[in-house]
């Protein structure tokens, strides 16, 4: 748990995991939220992917992939709410 504690304090990848937590979201649409530029929210979504955080629902999609949280990036994020108070 606390190679992931350590993993999720990157910015954008601990705010693609707040947005997740709160229902599926493509890249684009975090990205538009908060400013930020859509190959970065890309790349975190895919970092949360490959520890299994998150999964992308529509995979096989050229665009808008929905990413929405597994049951181990619920368990990290209610972990980080704690840690955090």
């Amino acid at each position: 748990m606390w190679e992931l504690l350590s993993f999720i304090q990157g910015k954008n990848r601990r705010l693609c995991l707040e947005e997740i937590s709160e229902g599926p979201k493509t890249p684009g649409m975090v990205a538009k939220s908060h400013g930020k530029h859509l190959s970065h929210i890309s790349r975190a979504l895919r970092e949360l992917e490959e520890k299994g955080l998150a999964e992308c629902k529509n995979p096989d999609a050229n665009k808008n992939r929905f990413y929405e949280i597994t049951d181990k990036g619920k368990e990290l994020h209610e972990r980080l709410q704690e840690i955090e108070g």
